[in-house]
């Protein structure tokens, strides 16, 4: 892992980017085994619903949670996998009915009871509570999220994340519902093969919100609807007073058109209030594209065209500059000091005449202590190293196995599921560099350093997952996972990976100890006083704030792809500034290492881990910077973003700091290995 340093760092990240420009675009691909859906035509098209999102509250609700309407036999959930669960994802059946190639205009869907209109005093609906905390639908047909589609006097902006809102708030202060929307859906024809029906794909899906107070006379049945609040009986039809042209019947369906920005304008339609009886409509417009399937995510996925991509090159070549200026450090330390070093020591061993006239001093005089077990708590740095490359594995694979395309957004909860089968798998690399480290620190309690091991970070996310969980549901929010969620969390925990952890420490305890170069005597070296550049807040802040100047830039699209639902597929990018992260992460502890022996300080082990370590510590704060872009004032969403961000910052101070470890393990090694000793 560290010995790609000085000319192996050009080259891996020469080929990296190599590989990197001639795929950049970030075209979509499905991998054998996923199977695209044709429709003949006339041959429907299910729509349906998923969570309903706000960056507001970072709490997704169920979309059947407010009054919309339902289909006519009850919303059915889809067999949703455990990714899609943790995720917060409910997809669910809709009442809106599409065919392949069939205009449909002002479709009706149900007249539904929003509840009391928004009074001064009064607790306002949960229509217009949802309104004002900005949430947004997400609908999805054939596995396609909706684009959304804002149109106004000059522009037309099409944004393909984050869904399309439940509604909006006018100049007037008054939270109006989006009761209309125009579903525009793109369809690719399928060359048969020996079938003479001729057979399409959906490439593209995009909805199109308007508000449009409908004047309506409901029938028998919508008489009888229910006059508070819940859900709507459904209607087949309403008689519309004067309706905009795509809802006027009595004209044909060749001269009728889909609704517009300009249609609904023209006539000076009123938005509809979101509250009282509320008539939903839908049109269909259906367009034959050049689109290939294989290719129809390539637009989700693309970051907002070409500028984003160039943010993430300006990203790497930053990262570059601190790789390139650590390196020639490194390489001046290890050519010019080091050398110099060994030769001064060497020739003190061998040369008599000028033994005494020499006066001895820097690292060898450490030589006896160097290698000397951490003196506070070796078996907390053995398990906290050992969760360190359990969780250093896993994010390697992950990421290899989402730039090879096998956790795409077309496959929901993919990457939480491959996050935990890897983490869960991984558990036996935790078991074995535990067991190593701790059996070279002499320690004698291997069976509760490989207790702590088994259950000392998962027991701490559990922990703290089952609280995040408690007030998520108490919200009555998605994001709360279901019992039996719960269940299948500890059988991976306990079944799986505490066996592994297991199985990984009987083999590293069968394993002999780390053997080093040199010889620990039995009384410590006092060490003297150090100057201020080694102090323990000076180390933490420059060791942690390179690396992460090397990555935050990427760490902003991440943020983005986790709290905004954005799309975040550039794992081509994401794999180099992770290799950036490692080797800036283990040069900086070779420089403070280096430093902290040339002043007989030998107390290496846990500040090499804290040196690096530190780097999750500025990823933190930096989350408090982030979080202003939210907009967040609920105190459920303080709980749960600092919550979850908390947790995956003591992940990643665990993962770097034992990079920082291995880097000065391998270092001291290496350099008291030449060193000639009496």
């Amino acid at each position: 892992m560290i010995g790609i340093m000085g000319g192996g760092t050009a080259t891996v990240l020469l080929v990296l980017l190599a590989s990197l420009s001639s795929s950049h675009r970030c075209h979509a691909f499905y991998l054998p085994g996923v199977n695209p859906q044709s429709f003949a035509e006339g041959e429907p098209v299910k729509l349906k619903v998923n969570k309903m999102t706000s960056s507001k509250t970072l709490l997704p609700i169920d979309y059947y949670r407010l009054p919309f309407c339902p289909p006519a036999n009850g919303p059915k959930m889809d067999n949703e996998n455990l990714g899609e669960f943790l995720a917060g994802d409910r997809i669910e059946s809709s009442p809106y009915l599409l065919k392949m190639k069939t205009e449909m205009y002002c479709e009706q869907v149900c007249i539904a009871n929003l509840g009391k209109g928004e009074q001064k005093g009064m607790k306002p609906n949960r229509v217009v509570q949802a309104i004002r905390k900005e949430y947004h639908n997400n609908w999805i047909v054939d596995n396609l999220s909706a684009a959304s589609k804002v149109e106004d006097d000059t522009t037309i902006t099409t944004r393909y994340w984050q869904g399309f809102p439940v509604g909006f708030i006018g100049d007037d202060h008054i939270s109006y519902i989006h009761n209309h929307v125009n579903i525009e859906i793109l369809y690719h024809p399928v060359d048969s093969l020996g079938d003479d029906t001729q057979k399409y794909r959906v490439v593209r899906f995009t909805v199109e919100p308007f508000s449009i107070k409908h004047d309506f006379e409901g029938t028998d049945d919508a008489q009888e609807a229910e006059e508070e609040e819940g859900f709507p009986k459904l209607q087949k039809w309403a008689k519309i007073k004067k309706p905009i042209a795509s809802c006027d019947p009595t004209v044909g369906n060749d001269k009728r058109s889909h609704t517009s920005w300009e249609m609904v304008t023209e006539i000076g339609r009123d938005p509809q209030p979101a509250s009282g009886r509320v008539l939903f409509t839908y049109d269909v417009h259906w367009e034959s594209s050049d689109i290939h399937w294989a290719s129809r995510w390539d637009i989700y996925l693309s970051m907002d065209n070409a500028i984003p991509a160039k943010v993430h090159w300006l990203s790497i070549a930053n990262s570059l500059v601190i790789v390139c200026v650590l390196s020639a450090m490194i390489i001046a330390i290890l050519l010019r000091n080091l050398r110099q070093d060994l030769a001064r020591y060497n020739r003190l061993a061998t040369d008599e005449e000028k033994a005494d006239d020499l006066e001895e001093k820097g690292w060898k005089l450490v030589h006896a202590d160097v290698f000397r077990p951490p003196t506070y708590s070796p078996l907390l740095l053995s398990v906290a190293c050992g969760t360190g490359a359990q969780l250093l594995c896993m994010t390697f694979w992950t990421i290899i196995f989402s730039a090879m395309g096998f956790l795409s957004p077309a496959r929901r909860g993919a990457l939480l599921m491959a996050e935990l089968l890897f983490y869960v798998l991984m558990g036996s690399v935790n078991g074995y560099v535990t067991s190593r480290l701790y059996k070279t620190f002499k320690g004698k309690a291997w069976q509760n350093a490989t207790l702590c091991t088994a259950l000392g970070f998962p027991g701490i996310c559990f922990i703290l997952f089952f609280i995040l969980d408690l007030i998520a549901w108490g919200y009555g929010s998605t994001d709360a996972v279901p019992f039996t969620t719960m269940l299948v969390l500890l059988v991976l925990w306990f079944g799986i990976s505490t066996p592994l952890v297991f199985l990984g420490a009987y083999f590293g305890y069968k394993q002999d100890a780390i053997e080093y170069p040199v010889k620990t005597s039995n009384i410590p070296r006092q060490i003297p006083d150090q100057p201020w550049f080694m102090s323990i807040p000076f180390t933490l802040f420059i060791g942690g704030l390179l690396p992460f100047g090397a990555c935050f830039v990427e760490l902003y699209f991440i943020l983005a792809s986790v709290w905004m639902d954005y799309y975040y597929y550039v794992f081509g990018f994401l794999l180099l500034v992770f290799i950036i992260l490692i080797i800036t992460c283990a040069e900086i502890t070779l420089l403070f290492n280096y430093f902290q022996l040339c002043n007989e300080d030998y107390h290496w082990w846990w500040r090499s881990f804290a040196t690096s370590g530190s780097t999750a510590i500025w990823v933190f704060l930096y989350s408090f910077v982030y979080f202003q872009q939210l907009e967040a004032n609920s105190f459920a969403t303080y709980v749960l973003y600092f919550g979850y961000m908390g947790l995956a910052s003591l992940g990643l101070f665990l993962m770097t700091g034992f990079i920082g470890v291995a880097a000065s393990l391998w270092f001291n090694k290496t350099i008291f290995s030449s060193l000639k000793v009496d």
